[in-house]
């Protein structure tokens, strides 16, 4: 029993470790002002960099950006949680790290978790919460509406019932499917950008990966539940 124990230990070490490593390298650890731990520890920033971890795995050209805070005319910033530009286009990820079971449409202003004893909350559309994000970056590149992807990603902890979404640039989904979806896009859908053209907007966009702490976060928008 003490060795099986010990081989468990061992295993999970082992894991954190190179998890630790892949985070050290990755840029989402600069971008974001956490620490490893500090970001395993936060709900909200664990899930994004799992999705930036599944990311990485479609290699090059394809570039990320991660923990965007692009400014505003107010003197406010609004906050991306990741974006990937490819070839097929800007893909721009609203990371929910929720469990319980999901109900939502695409028309509703509010949608609903549901826990397992039955508790409930509503929380903003997350599609409204990353068109907000879209039309920042429209501005910003200075580009079309249909160069962008809206991807809306919920823990492999929740189940998603109910959802109702008709917008072909939209994709509600668990993270585990990720890969899988954008490798289906990607087959299926016209090359717009160039590698070339790939490096040039991820090199206008990366230095609003670097501004958190400079802007600190009472001057980063949220949006407001009315």
């Amino acid at each position: 029993m003490e060795t099986f124990l010990f081989f468990i230990i061992l295993v999970f070490l082992i894991a954190g470790r190179m998890i630790h490593i892949r985070y050290v390298k990755s840029d989402n650890g600069s971008a974001s002002g956490r620490s490893f731990a500090g970001t395993l520890l936060d709900k909200g920033t664990s899930g994004e960099f799992m999705i930036y971890s599944h990311l990485e795995k479609l290699g090059e050209p394809n570039r990320l950006l991660p923990h965007l805070h692009l400014p505003k005319s107010d003197g406010t910033t609004i906050y991306i949680d990741l974006v990937m530009i490819a070839r097929t286009g800007i893909y721009v990820f609203e990371s929910k790290n929720f469990s319980g079971c999901i109900f939502g449409d695409e028309d509703s202003r509010y949608w609903t978790q549901t826990m397992k004893r039955g508790t409930k909350q509503q929380f903003y559309n997350p599609i409204w919460q990353n068109e907000s994000r879209i039309s920042s970056l429209k501005r910003q590149l200075a580009l079309e509406a249909d160069a962008f992807k809206s991807y809306v990603v919920f823990s492999d902890q929740c189940t998603l019932k109910k959802m109702y979404v008709r917008s072909g640039c939209v994709k509600v989904m668990n993270r585990s499917m990720i890969v899988r979806e954008i490798i289906k896009d990607m087959a299926e859908l016209p090359d717009i950008f160039t590698p070339l053209e790939i490096n040039q907007i991820y090199s206008e966009l990366v230095p609003y990966t670097h501004t958190a702490a400079a802007i600190g976060q009472a001057r980063i928008e949220t949006v407001r539940l009315e």
